[in-house]
Parts: structure tokens; C-alpha cells; sequence
């Protein structure tokens, strides 16, 4: 009987994962923290309604809502389920009621506290965290059968039949938390996976917008380039001045142009071994100027050598967006600083400043075209810089705190099998588009 009551209360917990998951995911009510408290909340109710009495205490899984909502949907969402738990026992009533009050707070402080720490975790860890964490209602709720059982006169020592019942109770537990874990971790991954397929959708749609653009316009600049240089030739004086600045407009238009075709599609035009501590080297002493400028500190810490296949210019272009965008963010007297390691699969660089930080918000839009953070700007560097380093099949990831600054990560993958092959060829360079 006590096995067919906890299987029960199984399909009860997973009941809210499963309506958040099926109706009510696009919906804003499966994000409130009230609401998720609300559905688990129930869960628990109907699990204490539903318990297997025996030894003069009630056997449930009311607590395994009250770690999933701490961890899933907050402090806020777990705080409400505590409350359905404790309205619950007092309807039960019964002689452990004050056993069972403490209980629930010993079973709720623990992922009260910690809760915070759980989405520094990847997914699978998590659903490891909140497994062992599911363990500790079922330690506390021992804890009190215990207590509850020495103080009524209940034996224990030699107890089978509660020794059997406790081994159920653990085992189904761990069960039910790892099952609605997981399925929560399901959840989120479908949503983040349809998230960058509508973002990967948008930009291919707007790159393909930028291409055309792009190369119907610069077509007409190019021929209007070449005329005023002729006239440069034959124009003195005042006229001169005038025709430089067009000039150097025209040229600014062209770079924006190109910028717009790399957006859209990222071309490796000239791929050979590069060592990114050298090209590190340049764009910090390229950028050393503009950061005194700026009264920002930039600061490099390359002490390893990290070989790959990629274009040193595209990279280079890459990584003078990035740090540019984090000494512009930084206000004076601040510093920026560019760590560079290297490990057996992988080139890691990081890019820390003291800047004004991001939102979650601002962090998700990054990448965006016409996305920024600045007075004025368009977003473009940064979206090329990204897509340049996704064709060199890398990836760049940015966390931040609101105030205290920016941590910008690129990852650029290590191939050895292609840079051996790559050193036994005579001609050390390849053209026309090949991924590093």
C-alpha cells in the first residue's frame, strides 16, 4: 500500500512541471514565481491529503515541491508552497502536528539558503543538485520519525517493517525529484534551443538584407571613389581640403559597408598558423593609445603560446571590437583586462573590465543587430566580432554584473590534426573560406 501512495504522490509532483511544459510555456503565468508556487503549492497539498499513516506518522512527498519551487522558481515560489504545507497539516491535524511543523521548516531552510547557487550549475549538474538535495526532507523527516517514535514508545531497534519503509520511502524519493529535475531541465532546453533558432532565423533573414544592400551600394561609391580621386589630381587649394573629407567619408562608408558583408557572411579569406598571443600583442598595443585616451588601465596577461588555423585579419578585426567595446564601457580611472590560456583542446580569452555592466536583459540581446548599449552606436561590431569568431568555429559568451563590469569569453577550438597536416603541406596557407 505505502509503495502505490508514493508513486501516486510521484505523478502528483510532476503534475505542475508537466503544465508548465505543455500549456503554459510561450504563456508569461509558467515564468511568475507566484504562480509556480501556487501549482507546486498544490502538489503538496495533495500529497499530505493523499498519505500513507503509519507509526502514528504521516508518509508523503510534500517537501519534494518545496525543493523543486526554491530551485526552479525562487525563494518567492518556495515561500508559497511552505505556506499550502503548513495549511495542509493543520487540516490533517493529528497528535505530530507540532513534530510536523518543524519539520517543514528543517526541510525548507536548507534550499532556502542555497537556492541561489543552483543556476551557477550546467544542466546536468543541477539535476544531480537537486537530487541530493532531495535527499535532505527525507533525512530530516527520519530525523523526526525518530524523535516522534522515542518519545511515543514506538520500538525501533528491530523494527523491520520500518527499516523497509524508510529504504521505500529514500528510494522513490530520489526517483521522483531526478524525474521532475529533469524534465524541468527538458523544459529549458527547449525553450533556450527555440530561442536561437528564431534568433538564428533573424539574423540569416537580416544578412541576407545587409548582403544585398550592401553590394548594391557600394558598387555606385566605388565608381564615385574613383572620380573624386581623379579630381583630387587637378584640385588645389581650398577645394582640395574639401575633397579629402569626402574622401575620408566615403572611405568610412565603405568600412561600415563591409562590415555589413561580414555580418552576413563571415568569409575567411586567407586562412593560415596563427599564434593568437601575437595578434593579442598587436591589438593591445594597437589599443594601448585609445585606452590612455579613454583614462582606462588596459592590461594583458599572455604568457602562452596557443597556435591555430584561422585569418589573422578577421581575428584580429574581432578582437579590437571586443576589447574597444569593453574600454568604451569603462569609466576613467577603470581598467580592462585580456587573459589569454590555452589548453589541450581549446584557446580561452577573457576580457574583463570595470565598466557599468549589463542586465540579464542587455546580455540576451547581445549580438543583435542594431543592438547597444551605447549613446551612439549601431551594435554592429559586436555582432560581426561574434559572427567571425562563430565561423572559426568558436564561441564567445558574456556574464556581467550591473555596476561592477563585464566579463566577455572567447573560445576558439584547437585543432592539431589540421594544423599537422597544415605544417606538412609546402605552401603554408589556405585560401577561399577554410574553418580553422
Amino acid at each position: 500500500m505505502l509503495i502505490e501512495k508514493l508513486l501516486l504522490h510521484v505523478l502528483i509532483i510532476l503534475a505542475p512541471v508537466l503544465i508548465q511544459t505543455s500549456l503554459l510555456e510561450n504563456h508569461r503565468l509558467g515564468k511568475s514565481p507566484v504562480f509556480i508556487g501556487v501549482l507546486h503549492g498544490i502538489a503538496a497539498f495533495m500529497c499530505l491529503i493523499f498519505a500513507y499513516e503509519s507509526f502514528g506518522l504521516y508518509w508523503d512527498f510534500r517537501y519534494i515541491p518545496l525543493v523543486l519551487s526554491m530551485l526552479y522558481g525562487g525563494r518567492k515560489a518556495g515561500v508559497i508552497v511552505f505556506l499550502f504545507i503548513l495549511a495542509a497539516r493543520i487540516i490533517h491535524g493529528g497528535d505530530a502536528i507540532v513534530f510536523g511543523f518543524i519539520s517543514a521548516f528543517l526541510a525548507g531552510i536548507l534550499p532556502f539558503l542555497i537556492s541561489n547557487r543552483f543556476w551557477t550549475f550546467p544542466p546536468r549538474k543541477r539535476v544531480t543538485f537537486a537530487v541530493l538535495l532531495g535527499f535532505w526532507p527525507a533525512l530530516v523527516m527520519l530525523g523526526i520519525l525518530l524523535s516522534f517514535a522515542f518519545i511515543s514508545g514506538v520500538p525501533v531497534s528491530g523494527n523491520r517493517e520500518m527499516g523497509i519503509y524508510v529504504l521505500i520511502f529514500g528510494g522513490i524519493q530520489v526517483l521522483g525529484v531526478g524525474l521532475a529535475a529533469q524534465l524541468s531541465e527538458w523544459m529549458i532546453e527547449k525553450k533556450l534551443m527555440r530561442e536561437e533558432i528564431m534568433k538564428s532565423e533573424k539574423l540569416n533573414t537580416l544578412g541576407e538584407l545587409a548582403a544585398s544592400i550592401a553590394h548594391e551600394v557600394r558598387n555606385p561609391l566605388t565608381v564615385v571613389k574613383g572620380f573624386l580621386q581623379l579630381m583630387k589630381k587637378q584640385v588645389k587649394g581650398d577645394h582640395e581640403e574639401y575633397l579629402k573629407i569626402v574622401l575620408s567619408e566615403l572611405g568610412r562608408a565603405e568600412d561600415i559597408i563591409n562590415d555589413y558583408l561580414n555580418f552576413a557572411k563571415p568569409e575567411l579569406e586567407k586562412v593560415e598558423k596563427i599564434n593568437v598571443k601575437e595578434v593579442l600583442s598587436d591589438v593591445t598595443v594597437l589599443l594601448n593609445a585609445y585606452a590612455l585616451k579613454e583614462g582606462v588601465y588596459l592590461e594583458a596577461d599572455l604568457r602562452e603560446d596557443g597556435y591555430l588555423l584561422s585569418d589573422r585579419n578577421k581575428l584580429k578585426q574581432a578582437f579590437v571590437n571586443i576589447i574597444k567595446n569593453a574600454i568604451e564601457a569603462t569609466p576613467p580611472q577603470g581598467s580592462v583586462t585580456i587573459h589569454l590560456e590555452v589548453t589541450h583542446t581549446q584557446v580561452i580569452i577573457t576580457v574583463t573590465d570595470t565598466g557599468k555592466g549589463m542586465t540579464k536583459e542587455q546580455i540576451a540581446r547581445i549580438g543583435t543587430l542594431f543592438f547597444t548599449t551605447k549613446d551612439q552606436g549601431t551594435g554592429l561590431g559586436t555582432s560581426v566580432s561574434m559572427r567571425i569568431i562563430a565561423a572559426m568555429g568558436g564561441l564567445v559568451h558574456y556574464s556581467s554584473i550591473v555596476n561592477k563590469g563585464t566579463v566577455a569569453t572567447i573560445s576558439l577550438p584547437l585543432n592539431q590534426e589540421k594544423l599537422a597536416k597544415f605544417d606538412a603541406k609546402p605552401a603554408n596557407t589556405y585560401v577561399n573560406n577554410q574553418n580553422a
